[in-house]
């Protein structure tokens, strides 16, 4: 699988742009979702010419696993520089498959406060859906096999990998 990366995020800075002026979002705060969600809002935060600083979430406590995977022994906070209040935040992240992460990122914004809209921005979608969560805008769609998953490598050089899923 070869995907340009780069081509991706042009495309996603625009259609970002036009999302922003065509809902008439002023001033919105992009936030991604730790590591790659980040990697990637950085990417569109210089695309688009946010003023902003580019918000962190780290969303380990409020996965719904939490109590099967345990924490990671190096958890940072999340970063949010900003007020949430009645701001358009745009959430970003790297791959939206069951839409639990998305779900857990969206409980850990609105305990910082309550946010006007929240646009969702993804790399790539694959299917598997649990949740009803849908993208607002999306890199690439990708149809994996249950054995598979994708993942994103970086950040010197975003790329996307193919994976067999550990058994």
């Amino acid at each position: 699988m070869k995907i340009d990366v780069a081509e991706l995020l042009d495309n996603m800075g625009a259609d970002l742009q036009q999302h922003i002026d065509n809902a008439a979002r002023e001033d919105p705060i992009i936030v991604g979702v730790h590591t790659g969600g980040v990697w990637i809002a950085q990417h569109l935060h210089k695309r688009i010419g946010n003023e902003a600083p580019v918000g962190e979430l780290n969303i380990a406590f409020y996965r719904d696993d939490f109590s099967r995977i345990g924490l990671h022994p190096t958890v940072e906070p999340s970063k949010l520089p900003f007020d949430v209040n009645d701001r358009h935040l745009i959430l970003v992240d790297d791959i939206l498959y069951t839409g639990r992460t998305v779900r857990a990122a969206m409980n850990e914004i609105f305990d910082y406060g309550r946010p006007s809209s929240i646009t969702l921005v993804v790399l790539v979608e694959r299917g598997g859906r649990e949740l009803p969560i849908q993208a607002d805008i999306v890199g690439t769609r990708l149809t994996l096999a249950a054995s598979e998953h994708v993942k994103l490598l970086g950040p010197d050089r975003l790329r996307l990998e193919l994976c067999k899923a550990k058994t």
